[in-house]
């Protein structure tokens, strides 16, 4: 317990639950307990000046605007995330912010979601690992994480009372373990609570994901922050485990709370256990501090702008188009050239130090005239005059470079998406500019993902940039011109249609409850799963040069033991530096369950200059292997596939191997199925014996061959009951007992 605690009054204990302002926490003088200073981010520090507001209505102070994880996610790097952090922790510093409210690692569960902008990826390995690099960084400075939002965030749409009705082995399989990855491996000063309901209970009163799974199953240390505005029912928040409310609710909250103290219906222990997590927190912060540092603004453009250059994904390259010549004949078209589009709208808005434009730097790097025609209008307005000119530059051209994408009213925290197309008048400029001139490379810059029909096959060259931050418009130069590699490979497929999105019937739901029924089969698991085509497959991107893997060697240590070692060779086969994401799929075909055809497991990013050669050696732990059982974590014995490759779908070298770890044993309860008892071993030795005693209409089913398959998913207290002669559910409550 916090020193400070047995100081404070229960009033001074109270207030120190909730927010002093919109952003800060309370002072106590008296025991010595300082305020805190919490701020949005994750892609950039938005400390706002003047009367707050949380959706980004007021100017901030200027601040580097990093990319977007929509971009980040796609760097498959947690070093260069953690690099990142560490300069927004050093601008957090300059600040006096204590907190920065970041990362997001919700799942993408649709292309939808409105702030897929600010969530890394559709696969909770690569979410967690780079949310974990992030959480380091930033933490290195002494200026805590905010690991949001907690959880099963997936839309905008209704999130401060839809339900999201998910069953237990998807939320462990699919929405939790991003969180798992950044608690256990950064532990991270808070976690943010989310606004939804988690089968029917809201988070920030949902003593089950707060308590029981967030600290004691994963020993989370840190405290529970309620996203602002998140928290229902106080005193239901503080007994379930939260312990800021956020932000600054008056007396509300405390009256509320201790009300529920004087009835009785809340201890002061769990008071003074949120209160002692709030300043322990805080003080562990305040103590890893060094002298705050003059930040470097100029340093931390151009990280931004490797970074950028690190996230853009090479979609096409047909005929080696890309990279250009300074002196090339080139035409740049779209609006964004000149009004880029470089970060989210909403709670994560950034004042940028500086922004570069796309058009600047293209003729920056050119030795040629470079023309400009706009194309269209950002509000998406018809402008034949526009388009007129677009043409002509094209006509003109040797090469054109589109840039399209979505306009900022296209997607925002607080509402989804209604489709994933392109603007109408962005699509007929590309038809307009296309019938003059083939070359054309086509720049997209949006959230998340949109639909490349009419684009990919048609274009020889695609860069997806997504929201590159205030240096985008630099790096895009950069990979355009062959200064950098289009680092990029993709965090989230992009499907054919929306139609064929897993959660495409189900989302966004009803105002009150949204169903998760594609259940684990989420993104590339279920475009696998199913077969379906995609535009381009997770974990796609091509880079300058050619890679080979190579040589794949599996090893298992011990076969009683659920863990392997993959090796393979990585050989840049190109004639310059370049680029590659090693990716280590597992398979499971003999489950008991049914399981997703491959899962992303291990990865690496490695680095090779032209003709070099690395031996990449990745290992797999017990989760790897595992699924969720009815009673935690299950590795069933037998064979497994390792596939490696360089996207779900490019699968360069497979292995097999086998596992002898012991048979789960799953607990037998009075609704278990004939079939589990058979399989149980302790059970099965006492099943005959059971079925003979009950005798009449039970033995007679069981000694017919044909009504064997239907018994294994019979209760057995229902074919005990059979005929009415013995009570089949006190039946098997006896069995239970011997068992």
């Amino acid at each position: 317990m916090h020193p400070a605690v047995s100081r404070l009054t229960l009033d001074e204990k109270l207030s120190l639950l909730t927010g002093d302002t919109f952003w800060s926490t309370r002072s106590v003088e008296h025991a010595g307990v300082d305020g805190a200073l919490l701020t949005d981010g994750p892609h950039g520090v938005r400390l706002q000046s003047g009367s707050a507001d949380h959706l980004g209505l007021n100017e901030s102070e200027p601040a580097t605007a990093f990319p977007t994880a929509a971009a980040t996610g796609s760097t498959w790097d947690p070093e260069l995330l953690e690099e990142m952090g560490r300069a927004l922790g050093r601008e957090s510093r300059a600040l006096g912010v204590d907190v920065l409210l970041g990362p997001g690692v919700n799942i993408k569960r649709s292309p939808l979601c409105g702030r897929n902008f600010e969530y890394f990826s559709e696969d909770p390995l690569l979410a967690g690992s780079l949310g974990a690099g992030w959480v380091r960084g930033i933490q290195s400075q002494g200026v805590g994480a905010s690991l949001k939002h907690f959880a099963a965030n997936n839309q905008e749409t209704e999130r401060m009372r839809v339900s999201a009705e998910v069953d237990e082995r998807t939320l462990r399989e699919i929405y939790l373990p991003a969180f798992e990855r950044a608690v256990t491996d950064a532990q991270p000063a808070t976690v943010m609570c989310s606004y939804n309901r988690i089968n029917g209970v809201y988070a920030s009163q949902n003593r089950w994901l707060l308590t029981d799974v967030l600290r004691d199953e994963w020993g989370y240390e840190g405290y529970v922050v309620s996203d602002w505005g998140a928290v229902v029912d106080p005193p239901a928040a503080v007994a379930a485990g939260l312990d800021l409310t956020m932000p600054a609710a008056g007396e509300r909250h405390a009256q509320d709370v201790r009300a529920a103290l004087e009835a009785g219906e809340l201890d002061e222990t769990a008071v003074d256990l949120a209160v002692s997590r709030i300043l322990t927190v805080h003080d562990r912060l305040r103590e890893g501090r060094g002298e705050t540092e003059a930040v470097d603004v100029d340093a931390h453009h151009a990280l931004a702008r490797r970074i950028a250059a690190e996230s853009s994904v090479l979609l096409a390259n047909d005929g080696g188009l890309l990279p250009l010549a300074a002196d090339a004949s080139i035409a740049v078209v779209g609006e964004f050239a000149r009004t880029p589009r470089y970060q989210g709208a909403g709670s994560s808005h950034i004042n940028p130090t500086r922004l570069d434009t796309a058009l600047d730097a293209v003729r920056a790097a050119a030795s040629a005239e470079v023309p400009f025609a706009a194309g269209f209008r950002l509000d998406g307005r018809e402008d034949a005059a526009l388009v007129d000119e677009a043409v002509a530059a094209a006509r003109a051209a040797a090469v054109v470079v589109l840039f399209l994408g979505l306009p900022d009213e296209e997607e925002s925290e607080g509402f989804d998406r209604t489709h994933i197309d392109l603007p109408a008048v962005q699509r007929s400029l590309l038809d307009a500019v296309l019938a003059v001139n083939e070359r054309v490379v086509v720049v997209l810059s949006n959230g998340s993902v949109v639909s490349l029909d009419g684009i990919a096959g048609r274009v020889p060259a695609i860069l997806e940039t997504w929201l590159g931050g205030q240096a985008s418009g630099s790096a895009v130069a950069d990979v355009l011109f062959g200064a950098a590699e289009p680092g990029g490979r993709l965090a989230e497929t992009i499907p054919l249609r929306l139609a064929d999105n897993p959660a495409h019937v189900n989302f966004p739901g009803t105002p009150k409850e949204v169903v998760y029924g594609e259940r684990v089969y989420v993104g590339y698991r279920w475009y696998d799963r199913t077969e379906r085509e995609v535009a381009f497959p997770f974990g796609f991107g091509l880079g300058y040069t050619t890679f080979a893997l190579s040589d794949l060697a599996v090893s298992v240590p011990d076969p009683a033991r659920a863990h392997a070692v993959v090796e393979i060779t990585a050989t840049n086969t190109g004639d310059r530096a370049g680029s590659e994401v090693v990716q280590v799929y597992v398979g499971d075909p003999e489950a008991s369950v049914d399981r997703p055809v491959r899962e992303l497991r291990a990865f690496r990013k490695v680095r090779l200059a032209a003709g070099e050669s690395a031996r990449v050696r990745l290992e797999l732990d017990e989760r790897a292997f595992a699924f969720w059982g009815g009673s935690g974590w299950t590795v069933e014995p037998g064979a497994f596939a390792i596939e490696v490759g360089t996207s779900s779908r490019d699968i360069a070298a497979s292995a097999g191997i086998a596992l002898d770890v012991p048979a789960p044993v799953f607990p037998l309860d009075v609704g278990s199925t004939v079939g589990d008892w058979r399989r149980h071993p302790v059970g099965a030795a006492m099943l005959d014996d059971a079925i003979a005693e009950a005798g009449g209409q039970a033995a007679a089913i069981v000694a017919d061959e044909e009504m064997a398959r239907m018994l294994e998913s019979m209760p057995l207290r229902t074919l005990l009951g059979f005929g009415g002669e013995i009570d089949g559910t006190a039946a098997v409550e006896d069995l239970l007992a011997k068992v």
